[in-house]
């Protein structure tokens, strides 16, 4: 994807939130992306999550680490999360705030959209600690919504992740809602081999027990 007229540069979106665009060389990112689909091949592969209510997620997941479901943490893992995924983390936190604090995430989401996938509104909330969320894109450019801290609707701003993109919330923004209202077909340079969009979060839990199998 190109950059178009002007760069795209850095942003603090809102206190604690920051966008790093073009984070991740390409050769990460394709690195990156074969571990997506190594991983997909595991014990638990990408699935749609049925909702409490029965609704089904249009994104399709899996798990690192602990393992999420909602709305809640399970005290098993089946796929270890990585300590080089780990430490990128921690990379990433360095980069959005000059320090990773002590940065140990036990769990990774990895979300999977393809064109018509949506992410509506929502707060992470189940974890106990308040470490920041690192998220990295990878693939189809995508408009993430970041919203406040006390409900859905506005005021947010929308922000153009691509690939290769850096967002980290955490502070006084850690709780705030987001959410994916749109995936942009066919943006991804298509030497990363990649049609669709894939989105890494880390969390730190703050709860007991294993991280990795």
């Amino acid at each position: 994807m190109t950059e178009g007229l002007f760069p795209r540069e850095r942003a603090v979106v809102a206190p604690g939130a920051v966008h790093v665009p073009g984070w991740l060389s390409p050769a990460r990112q394709r690195e990156l992306v074969a571990a997506c689909r190594e991983w997909g091949r595991g014990p638990l592969p990408y699935r749609h999550t049925v909702l409490p209510g029965g609704g089904v997620m249009s994104v399709r997941s899996l798990c690192l680490g602990r393992r999420w479901e909602p709305y809640r943490y399970l005290p098993d893992v089946a796929v270890g999360l990585p300590d080089w995924l780990a430490a990128l983390g921690r990379e990433a936190l360095v980069e959005a705030y000059g320090e990773h604090g002590g940065f140990t995430p036990d769990t990774a989401l990895v979300n999977f959209y393809d064109a018509g996938a949506r992410m509506g509104m929502h707060q992470d909330k189940e974890e106990r600690s308040g470490a920041p969320v690192v998220s990295l894109s990878l693939g189809d450019t995508c408009v993430f919504r970041f919203g406040n801290t006390e409900n859905r609707g506005r005021p947010y701003t929308d922000v153009e992740l691509a690939s290769g993109d850096l967002f980290v919330f955490g502070g006084p923004s850690r709780f705030a809602y987001h959410g994916v209202p749109k995936v942009c077909p066919g943006t991804a340079d298509a030497e990363l081999g990649l049609t669709g969009r894939l989105n890494i979060t880390l969390r730190d839990t703050g709860l007991p027990g294993p991280s990795s199998a």
